[in-house]
Formats: C-alpha cells, sequence, structure tokens
C-alpha cells in the first residue's frame, strides 16, 4: 500500500516510516518541520515540506503520489502550551485535519489511520479506561484532537465508504531498537527523557511533582507504551481495514507504572544515581490514568510485546547515549 505520513519527521512519525518501509509499504512523508526533523526521515523517502493546511498543495501530493492511505501525526502535543496558546492548538491540529481530509476528499483517497489521544478522557472517575469511558477533555490539546474524532464520525456518516481509525494512546516511551532514530523534543517535557537527561548531566536533577496522591507511593501513574510497539499497532490496524470501516482503540499495556518506580528503573538501567527533587503537584494531573486494552486485542489479535519497564527505558538510553543533542 503506498501511505503518506504527516508528521512523518517527528517522534512517533519516523518510528510509523521505519514500521511501513520493513512491511514493504511504498511510504512518503508530509511535514512541516516546524518540531519534526528532517535527518530522522531516510533520504530515500519522498519528502514533502509543507503543512497539512495548504489544501491544494496537499491535493496534489496526494494525487501525483497516488496515495492509498494517510497515517495522520502531524500535530502540536503540549498540554500546558495549549493552555496557554489555544487558538493554535485548534488552528493546527483541528483544522489543519479538516484541510487534510479536505485534500483527501477532493483525491479521492478513503482510508486514513488518526493519531489520537488518551487526552480525549480528561480526568476519568473509574480506572482502567476504555474505549466506552466517557471523552471529557480539561485541556485544548485534548479538546482539539476529540473534535476531529467528531469530525471523522460525520465524514464517514456522509462518506459511507471512507475508513478510519481513531488510536487513542496513552504514554509513549522508548526509541527504535537499533536507535538509528529517537526522541527530540524542544522543549522536552516527556518524564524517561528528563530522567535520562539527569542520568547524562545535562539536568541537574530530576524533580518529581506530587508525592501526596492517593496512590501506593504517592506519585502518579501512567501507562507507558512502547514506541515501536505503537506504530506496529498502527499498520496492523491499517492493514486490517476494509471499505466503510470505523474503528476506535485504546492503545496501552494496561497496567500503570508510578513516578517512584520510573525513577528506580532508570538509575538501575543507566547505573547513575542522580539527584530527585521533591515538587509541589502541576494542576490538572490526575492520580492515575491506565488504559484498558483488550478491545484491540479481541478484534485483531495485537497487543504490545514490550511490557517490561527497563527495556522500555534502555532503548531510549541506547539513542541519547548516543545522540545526546538529539538531531543535530
Amino acid at each position: 500500500m503506498k501511505v503518506l505520513v504527516t508528521g512523518g519527521a517527528g517522534y512517533i512519525g519516523s518510528h510509523a516510516v521505519k514500521r511501513l518501509m520493513a512491511s514493504g509499504h511504498q511510504v512518503v512523508v508530509l511535514d512541516n518541520l516546524f518540531r519534526g526533523h528532517r535527518e530522522a526521515v531516510p533520504a530515500t523517502i519522498p519528502f514533502y515540506e509543507m503543512d497539512i493546511r495548504h489544501t491544494d498543495s496537499v491535493t496534489t501530493v496526494l494525487r501525483d503520489e497516488k496515495i492509498e492511505c494517510v497515517m495522520h501525526f502531524a500535530a502540536l502535543a503540549y498540554v500546558g502550551e495549549s493552555v496557554h496558546e489555544p487558538m493554535m492548538y485548534y488552528n493546527n491540529n483541528t483544522s489543519g485535519t479538516v484541510s487534510l481530509l479536505e485534500a483527501m476528499d477532493a483525491a479521492g483517497v478513503k482510508q486514513f489511520v488518526f493519531s489520537s489521544t488518551c487526552a480525549t478522557y480528561g480526568e476519568p472517575a473509574q480506572m482502567p479506561i476504555t474505549e466506552q469511558t466517557p471523552q471529557q477533555p480539561i485541556n485544548p490539546y485534548g479538546q482539539s484532537k476529540l473534535m476531529i474524532e467528531k469530525v471523522l464520525a460525520d465524514y464517514k456518516h456522509a462518506n459511507p465508504d471512507f475508513a478510519y481509525a481513531a488510536l487513542r494512546y496513552f504514554n509513549v516511551a522508548g526509541s527504535a531498537a537499533d536507535a538509528s532514530i529517537g526522541e527530540h523534543h524542544e522543549p522536552e517535557t516527556h518524564v524517561i527523557p528528563l530522567l535520562l537527561f539527569a542520568a547524562l548531566g545535562k539536568r541537574d536533577a530530576f524533580t518529581i511533582f506530587g508525592e501526596d496522591y492517593e496512590t501506593d507511593d504517592g506519585t502518579c501513574i501512567r501507562d507507558y507504551i512502547h514506541v515501536e510497539d505503537l506504530v506496529d499497532a498502527h499498520v496492523v490496524v491499517m492493514e486490517a481495514m476494509q471499505a466503510g470501516d470505523e474503528r476506535i482503540y485504546n492503545l496501552g499495556i494496561g497496567r500503570g507504572v508510578s513516578v517512584k518506580e520510573l525513577v528506580d528503573a532508570a538509575k538501575k538501567v543507566t547505573g547513575v544515581d542522580f539527584k530527585v527533587l521533591s515538587g509541589e503537584r502541576r494542576a490538572g494531573d490526575p492520580p492515575q490514568l491506565y488504559s484498558d486494552p483488550s478491545k484491540i486485542k479481541s478484534e485483531l489479535g495485537w497487543s504490545a510485546s514490550c511490557v517490561d519497564l527497563e527495556a522500555m527505558i534502555d532503548s531510549a538510553w541506547q539513542w541519547f547515549q548516543r545522540n545526546p543533542d538529539g538531531y543535530v
């Protein structure tokens, strides 16, 4: 299949490109490089430095490249930033995806795999989170993604042969097994890179935000899925889709890990006893979020292969040791 990967120069998108190529699919990448890295995409891959909001230009790419499916990762994804710059998120994430769908409509492309998020659930009252858990986002980032899910459902209703999947994933971790690509965000906000920056001496210490939650060790609990498992699920879902399909799946490992458990695992993997500070809670951090990923397993037989926390951290550690400054 010939697949356009939007945001293919980003952390998750670049891993999706690698996975698609390994499965023999033809890949084309579109990325505006606002936060992506051209170095993350093999030079042999057709690459369009372009914004998804440029509808006519995207339509031309879809037609000229004879694209059969779009795998959509192009989005802004900083929760805090979305609170302070909501219009940027609604413009880029929501309006941008509407523009992309308009281009697909004009070019006759009828398969769409969408990178959604557990942020659409907000702060659920019960764990684990299933696909039927009410979606009540508490920030513009989650809201911008939920709006896209609603747009997709409406577009599908008007176009019965259109097929889409919305994959709601939890915390993504790790890097490619061969350390050829990895995580590089500016600024970096993800917990595992921040732990490893402390181990590398790039930060003076790692700060735990809140140790008084109603959890076993007082710190927040989250569900971590390895990035290679995540993109594997995208490809499995894409290959299973038939005309008219409408698929919604949670992607996680189905159990939570606390911040203190992450700290202990990072120290064990790196062999560095880095300094850990205690900070105040951050506004809007729920005590625990973890998934029930049983739906995708029952329907497609897929489940995460890497469920060992130390293995996830070690794959990221290999990348950061080789590339302490990322793609430079």
